[in-house]
């Protein structure tokens, strides 16, 4: 920190790279920063720095900066030091319309970033790029405390509208963006609870992006209050003398894992005993890892070491499974002796906006977990689904397991103490009091507390077994063209499903491939398609249970007869469209007939073409596989028709998916053509 950029000094004469990108915080540039930029303009280094001024110190726990500049400050400083090509991003250019910077300065939307880079590394000297936008995170948190302007203001996305191709990550390197299990396969979704209201994930290249203007997540509006009135009280520990109690809480920075142990220990404190308490977040506040030490015992001297030691737990309350499951975590349990509650929602982590297809490790942590503290006592609930359904916001979940451990007896504090120091701590007191007596009564009656939680939900019937899929795509091909094309593909099906059984006889798994990826091909989402499933009611029916409120909304779309190719990023733009695009989808929809046809308007495209071509070749494929498929190659010939799994987004993205999938489909025929190098099919 503070030396950004100056190795460079020293490599530059000694290599071929002819300009470097290095970036700085503006707390490093406050403090000592600007030294290293002074150093690089004395140096006449090509370098690009990018400040992002966002106003908090974010790596030791989200402080205001001390001393901190204005922007005006900042640039006229930079420009005093010898810096001759600046450039402001922010997501508010128009505020700094009236602000007098010097000629060396340019003003630019967040979203020009990518083009403004791209000039700027061809500059022969030091440039600075100044990023200003207030800290996601820091906002998110100052908003559920009143400090900070809420937009009235949500993101959607429409899951069967979404392709599942990760763009909307890849621009965005939002964690907020989640995994959606559908019976069309995965596809994406925003938690509500942890949205930082930047809405960069809107400009990933995807018309399933949605903006909801003046509605606000759905709570559950009659939750019967007297499954919360008359909860009993557990046979809890009590401390003893000599004999401190140890938690170990583990979860996700940002999501309240400190919050609850201070919590604990002020209940602690006010039942007149004492504590020991210690938080390892570091990064946390990026939403890593955070841990918090605790030690409740009746004296000071009982308590010794704050960091627990070797399996010197007694309880953990694992508020998000992979960090409980990391070696950490583990490392203080002891077989027989230590309690776990386990929260198992599927918290997904940095490398999901990398990797679509990321699997979380479900089988292997609860493994884990079994084998560290053993069967009977470690202790699984859901508590994310759970609070998010009862409560509205997923922040409610750890207060909801410190409610479950509490009711199972594994709690030394009294209720009325833990329900004190909620009133203590002074933030959403009803939300924390009633997310503490769910968990609790979900110990009591699960069975209960799931009816309840599940109640609104909109019900996903998965089809299962092959008939099912064939059925459900059947259905499906019928509403998206007509019956003729509907029964194309159940030809092909019969086909597969008759040439399996006789030619692979006792294998699977080739007629489920087929009907599932012969029918992603077919359905391939054109416009007419897109206005559909906008309008069939299925978007509706997944948008009332999520919000409530007077609402308008907005689509976000690149309609290729009304948009034209950027010449600075090579992509089409999207826009904002308001609610009067629904009926105009709806008479889009009606137009489906002209699909494929010389009348159809947007079928000359080349994405259009490519699509139609490889349902064809996809058909083609799967005879020639048919035509000699064995026991011995039945998993190649799996693989092979599996090949469309590849095939997502729209516009660019999916062109750069098409070369992939000719590319490896190339490759796996070329193996299924020359038997020879085949491997065996697993037993």
């Amino acid at each position: 920190m503070g030396g950004e950029g100056a190795m460079w000094i020293g490599q530059h004469p000694f290599t071929e790279e002819k300009h470097v990108f290095a970036n700085m915080g503006d707390g490093t540039y406050y403090h000592s920063g600007f030294m290293a930029i002074r150093a690089a303009v004395a140096a006449n280094l090509p370098i690009t720095y990018k400040l992002l001024v966002n106003g908090f110190v974010s790596m030791t726990g989200g402080q205001a900066i001390e001393g901190e500049l204005s922007i005006d400050q900042i640039v006229s400083e930079l420009d005093a030091e010898g810096v001759r090509k600046m450039a402001l991003v922010s997501d508010e250019p128009e505020k700094f319309s009236d602000h007098e910077f010097p000629n060396s300065l340019t003003v630019h939307e967040r979203t020009q970033l990518e083009v403004v880079q791209r000039d700027f590394r061809d500059y022969n000297n030091v440039s600075v790029i100044i990023y200003e936008q207030p800290c996601a995170t820091e906002r998110r948190r100052l908003r559920k405390r009143g400090q900070w302007h809420d937009p009235d203001k949500r993101a959607f996305i429409h899951p069967t509208v979404c392709e599942g191709c990760g763009d909307c990550g890849t621009v965005s390197n939002c964690m907020a963006i989640e995994p959606l299990e559908t019976e069309f396969g995965r596809k994406r979704q925003i938690n509500q609870s942890s949205c930082n209201k930047d809405f960069s994930c809107v400009e990933g290249f995807c018309p399933s992006f949605v903006t909801i203007l003046g509605g606000r997540p759905k709570r559950l509006e009659a939750a019967p209050r007297q499954l919360l009135a008359a909860i009993p009280e557990p046979d809890r520990p009590t401390l003893k003398p000599g004999e401190p109690y140890s938690v170990l809480i583990a979860g996700v920075g940002g999501t309240g894992v400190v919050t609850i142990g201070a919590m604990l220990t002020m209940g602690a404190h006010i039942e007149g005993n004492h504590f020991s308490s210690i938080d390892q977040f570091g990064m946390a506040q990026k939403g890593g890892a955070v841990t918090s030490h605790l030690r409740l015992a009746t004296t000071a001297e009982d308590i010794g070491a704050v960091k627990l030691n070797a399996g010197s737990a007694d309880l953990v309350l694992g508020c998000d499974s992979l960090v409980t499951g990391d070696d950490l975590a583990m490392s203080v349990m002891a077989e027989g002796k230590t309690d776990v509650i386990v929260n198992t929602h599927e918290q997904i982590t940095g490398h999901f906006t990398r990797d679509p297809d990321l699997k979380f490790p479900v089988d292997q942590l609860a493994d884990r977990l079994v084998s560290a503290a053993g069967k009977s006592k470690v202790h699984f609930v859901d508590a994310t689904r759970l609070a998010t359904r009862l409560l509205g916001d997923s922040i409610a979940s750890n207060l909801f397991i410190l409610g479950y451990a509490y009711q199972l007896g594994l709690i030394p504090v009294g209720s009325t103490a833990i329900e004190k120091a909620i009133e203590m701590n002074g933030v959403a007191i009803p939300l924390n009091k009633d997310a503490f007596a769910w968990g609790r009564q979900a110990a009591v009656n699960m069975e209960n507390v799931n009816e309840v939680a599940e109640r609104a939900v909109v019900a996903r019937e998965i089809p299962q077994s092959v008939d099912e899929i064939v059925a459900h795509r059947t259905q499906e091909l019928t509403a998206y063209q007509d019956a003729a094309y509907a029964a194309r593909y159940k030809t092909l099906l019969n086909k597969v499903k008759q040439a399996e059984a006789s030619n692979a006889q006792g294998m699977e798994g080739l007629t489920e491939t087929v009907a599932r990826y012969a029918y992603k091909l077919m359905a391939y989402k054109d416009e007419y398609e897109v206005a559909r499933l906008y309008t069939d009611g299925r978007f509706c029916n997944q948008l009332a249970p999520a919000f409530e409120g007077d609402f308008e909304l907005q689509f976000h779309l690149a309609p290729p007869l009304f948009t034209k190719i950027n010449p600075e990023t090579g992509l089409r733009d999207k826009t904002t469209y308001g609610a009067w695009m629904l009926p105009a989808m709806k008479l889009l929809a009606k137009m489906k007939g002209l699909r494929g046809t010389m009348l159809d308007p947007f079928g000359y495209s080349a994405e259009r073409k490519t699509e139609r071509r490889m349902i064809g070749e996809y058909e083609a494929m799967v005879e020639e596989i048919l035509s000699g498929l064995t026991h011995g190659n039945h998993a190649l010939a799996v693989e092979i028709a599996s090949l469309p799994e590849g095939l997502r987004g729209y516009g660019h993205v999916k062109e750069r998916h098409f070369a992939e999938v000719d590319a490896e489909k190339n490759h796996l025929m070329g193996l299924w053509r020359n038997p020879q190098q085949v491997a065996p099919a697993a037993e």
